[in-house]
């Protein structure tokens, strides 16, 4: 339990790694060090405050972490936490209802909450001359909500909940796993035998009185710690949570809570057909320890050397050797009371269970005879090093590093112990904790296999019991008026208005350097010396865009094997190379380019840049390789048959673009077009297709213009060639707007699809129609979400926005709704849109333009975001200043320019809905919608044959 402080303490965190790595015979340390000041102190309530000031750009995150999860609710009352972490946004007494989320929309911020076993988070971000009115919502949250709670507001939160745990459980293939395993590793009452989410008949019983008494006993200002992390003034800091804070009662007394860690005096065995899955899924669980507990770091790092890397042993017996799945994980999960490690794999089509696990258990043995080395170990411990850094690039991620160590380990600076102990972690240590917890130890398995699959699950498993909710059409209607009078808490100070912002905002985009090679690729560099990092991106135009439309998926299969070895590495031998830097480096096909990203310390740029180097001119183009990853994406793309919001992508796309569209299919292929590819047509495609001309190269990081430039010399070498690019025409169902209709028996979500090919990614009219879009569906602020989510509690959330392609933007608006009120979903989507345009006023405008231009200062915060600007220079042909010019775009807009845009680009006659639900009993419903008769589609059929109903 953290301690309660009274006095202020003062603290200075200094981060030193010493990292070790074998270089000839030899040992060789060097050590990187990282600087946070943080300030802690305690108010006289109990609230923890910790206050870490960073100048480094106009913004600040506050973080408000109560000691609460699961781990703290009753049986027969599961789920409080993670329902509380939504009903703390609907209302306090003094912001108002719905006025959280839609003030930090307008202050151009980002928020969200989270929940977990052992604690609830919120956190916002936003320019520091907001920092008081977010103290004073923050704080209107922790003292002045629960008068605000209704009957109305409890049942309309209640369905969403419902909804989410349907879109990623019920409705999700495997998604019962993770109660499985807990209802049965941990005894019944103990406090990690129940999920997160809990039971849902729990929440539905749940009342206003329920409600109110676990507010009571758990969200006071002493169970809390508050950070605030930014461009802030750390005296005007504590004067504000002072004033804000201050005056807040504490609750009771919170009792410690002791670790429980879970017993097995019997290895158990379940099992599962699940109607949504098409592979067979093993995870074996053995029990381990608590979080901090002396044991913990040496299982965390006992789950990386198992199967971290194509040395790993569990990797070479499972992947390599028996070719029975496309990968392998294990890893250590130790939470505040107990801990759990796991492995497991999800196998290849038809791969029984039984000799799954007897592979596991034969890379144990190999793991136990054979070890592993120094030099792995290196490995594993720089690349912690290189995460840790990329885990603080932003004010969010300090902040809440910074509340999780001070709640749960009493002290915000325990994060230099933690890595430390990671870092002092050896192979004795990891041997032991492996021969202590999991050799020959009782476990606990799940097989998770299709229906009618059973012969597949561990002999001698145990049928599961699983729960799942009953979809009763019209049986979830609030009964409740919307409306809520209470009395307001007294205060001693003026809460009832809003503090006003706080100096005159500005910022500005960062400058960018940009230069062209004689073989004409282009380079952009942004120079950032905040952290030691770098991250770059080498990206080709062409993507999936080149693939032969009888082999798609060609672009795909390339991307994974250029990082499966080089001429002169094994594959092996080259993710070693990358791991020994630290270093991250991966290639990535999208629609329309093929990526190769790095991000490394700055100190090993140039030997990170010579492995990208090799990746990219000396590929290995190995037989035995190529048959592994074309069996790993043949099984992804089984497994993404099953699942609804693929299945809805997939005919979505056919709509969009018509048949005989490249686009029309997944950058992945089709399991008829990758059985198409051979490694001469991967040897084909690069040949043909990957030139400097089609090329740009973007940095970001601690490295002048000068170096990086020079750095690039190597790829002088690369030769232009003239590549051929093929021209599609978009043949969108011509029959105007329309509906589509999947039947996936027994769902209990229906995914939903809305939209209409807009304009190619270049048009100058793109950021215009993006900022047309923020009002309509742009976040948790906007219409769709507050209409779908908030008000209705259809969803657990809406989307629309534009979608960047050169070749065909399609504008999409989007969303996962409960199956029975499928139609009343659909009736929604279209009122809001048919009337979208039409309504669209000035006031909206000037909102619009506001959040727009605030949530800019964010824009250029980490190294990715910085990159990403970089890349749509490059790929979109925008000017240097485009970021600028779109602010001037957006400062004169007017609403009858968003109307014609609107009008133009997100045309609601032109509009096809794509819906995949529950036939049986959603499909008569969808008749007399004003979109037509639904034509059913069967996403099996590659060529979409379109039938009315």
């Amino acid at each position: 339990m953290k301690a309660l402080l009274k006095n202020r303490l003062v603290a200075f965190l200094s981060l030193a790694f010493i990292i070790s790595s074998c270089t000839g015979g030899g040992e060789e340390k060097e050590s990187a060090e990282f600087k946070l000041n943080y300030d802690k102190y305690t108010l006289d309530n109990g609230l923890e405050v910790v206050v870490h000031k960073d100048v480094s750009d106009p913004k600040v995150a506050v973080a408000v972490l109560y000691h609460v999860g699961s781990n703290r609710e009753k049986p027969g009352k599961t789920g409080f936490a993670h329902f509380f972490e939504h009903m703390l946004f609907q209302n306090s007494e003094n912001v108002g209802a719905g006025n959280f989320i839609k003030n930090i929309n307008d202050l151009g911020g980002t928020f969200n909450g989270g929940t977990w076993t052992d604690g609830t988070i919120y956190y916002e971000t936003v320019p520091s001359d907001a920092l008081e009115k977010v103290l004073w919502m923050e704080s209107d949250r922790m003292g002045f909500f629960i008068n605000t709670i209704s009957d109305w507001g409890l049942e309309n939160e209640k369905q969403v909940v419902k909804n989410e745990k349907r879109q990623g459980v019920d409705n999700n293939p495997y998604g019962h796993k993770s109660y499985v395993k807990l209802k049965n590793l941990y005894p019944e009452g103990h406090p990690y035998s129940w999920s997160v989410i809990g039971s849902l008949e729990d929440l539905q019983n749940a009342t206003v009185a329920d409600v109110k008494e676990f507010y009571n006993k758990w969200y006071g200002p002493n169970n809390a710690t508050l950070v605030i992390a930014g461009d802030v003034d750390e005296a005007e800091v504590k004067t504000l949570v002072e004033k804000y804070f201050g005056e807040l009662e504490p609750r009771e007394e919170i009792e410690t809570i002791k670790p429980q860690p879970a017993v097995l005096d019997q290895t158990k065995l379940f099992y599962h057909e699940d109607k949504f899955a098409n592979l067979p899924d093993l995870e074996m669980t053995w029990p381990t320890v608590e979080q901090y507990h002396p044991d913990s770091w040496a299982l965390n790092m006992l789950g990386q050397v198992l199967t971290d890397g194509k040395k790993s042993a569990l990797y070479k017996v499972i992947v390599e050797e028996k070719k029975l799945a496309p990968r392998v994980f294990a890893y250590n999960s130790s939470a505040e009371i107990a801990g759990t490690f796991a492995i497991g794999s999800r196998a290849f089509d038809g791969v029984n269970l039984n000799d799954l696990r007897a592979a596991i258990f034969e890379g144990l043995q190999r793991f136990e005879s054979e070890g592993f080395s120094d030099a792995d170990l290196a490995r594993i411990k720089i690349g912690q090093e290189t995460g840790f850094y990329n885990g603080m690039s932003s004010v969010f991620g300090k902040a809440s590093s910074l509340a999780n160590y001070n709640t749960f380990a009493g002290d915000p600076g325990f994060i230099v112990e933690d890595l430390e102990k990671s870092q002092n972690i050896t192979r004795e240590d990891i041997m032991r904790v492996y021969n202590k917890y999991i050799k020959d130890k009782n476990y606990l398995a799940t097989s998770f296999v299709p229906v009618g699959q059973k012969e597949l699950v561990l002999e001698g498993s145990e049928k599961a019991s699983v729960v799942e909710e009953a979809i009763v059409q019209g049986a979830e209607a609030n009964p409740y008026d919307q409306g809520v009078t209470f009395g307001k808490t007294a205060s001693r100070i003026d809460r009832s208005v809003a503090p006003p912002l706080k100096g005159t905002l500005s910022f500005d985009p960062p400058a960018i350097n940009s230069d062209k090679l004689a073989n004409g690729m282009k380079v952009f560099h942004i120079f950032q010396d905040e952290l030691p990092m770098v991250q770059f991106s080498l990206r080709i135009k062409g993507g999936m865009f080149l693939d032969d439309p009888s082999k798609i998926g060609t672009a795909a299969l390339l991307d994974n094997m250029m990082m499966e070895g080089t001429a002169n590495k094994t594959p092996q031998e080259l993710q070693e190379a990358i791991g020994q830097l630290g270093a991250r480096i991966s290639v990535f096909a999208s629609k329309e380019y093929i990526t190769i990203s790095g991000n490394s310390l700055a100190k090993n740029y140039d030997k990170v840049l010579d492995l990208v180097e090799e990746i990219l001119f000396e590929p290995r183009w190995d037989e035995a390789e190529f048959d592994r990853v074309k069996s790993s994406a043949l099984n992804s793309i089984q497994q993404s048959a099953a699942n609804p919001n693929a299945i809805a992508s997939n005919v979505f796309n056919k709509v969009l673009y018509g048949k005989d569209h490249i686009f029309a299919y997944p950058t992945s292929g089709t399991a008829e077009t990758v059985n198409n590819i051979t490694l001469d047509d991967l040897k084909d495609y690069y040949n043909k297709n990957f030139s400097p001309s089609l090329a740009s190269f973007h940095f970001v990081g601690a490295l002048d213009e000068a170096t990086v430039t020079t750095s690039l010399n190597r790829f002088d070498k690369w030769e232009a060639k003239e590549v051929t690019f093929p021209e599609y025409e978009i043949q969108s169902a011509n029959e105007g707007s329309r509906i589509y209709f999947v039947d996936y028996p027994d769902a209990k979500q229906s995914v939903i699809n809305i939209g209409s090919i807009s304009m190619n990614g270049d048009n100058e009219d793109f950021a215009a129609a993006e900022v047309a879009n923020y009002r309509l569906g742009d976040g948790s602020g906007s219409m769709l979400f507050k209409q779908l989510r908030l008000e209705k509690g259809y969803t657990y959330g809406a989307y629309s926005g534009f979608s960047r392609n050169m070749n065909g933007a399609p504008f999409t608006a989007s969303s996962s709704v409960r199956s029975n009120v499928t139609r009343e979903s659909v009736d929604l989507f279209k009122e809001i849109l048919d009337n979208y345009g039409k309504n669209f006023t000035q006031e909206d405008m000037e909102n619009t333009r506001t959040s727009i231009l605030r949530s800019n200062t964010q824009s250029y915060e980490t190294l990715g975001g910085l990159v990403g600007i970089l890349q749509n220079i490059s790929t979109y042909d925008l000017p240097m200043d485009y970021i600028k010019r779109d602010e001037s775009k957006l400062k004169s807009m007017t609403s009858e320019d968003a109307q014609k845009i609107i009008g133009e680009y997100m045309d609601p006659d032109k509009l096809f809905y794509v819906v995949v639900g529950d036939g049986k009993t959603q499909l008569n419903l969808l008749n007399n919608t004003g979109l037509g008769k639904p034509i059913v589609v069967n996403p099996k059929d590659e060529k979409l044959e379109l039938k009315k109903k």
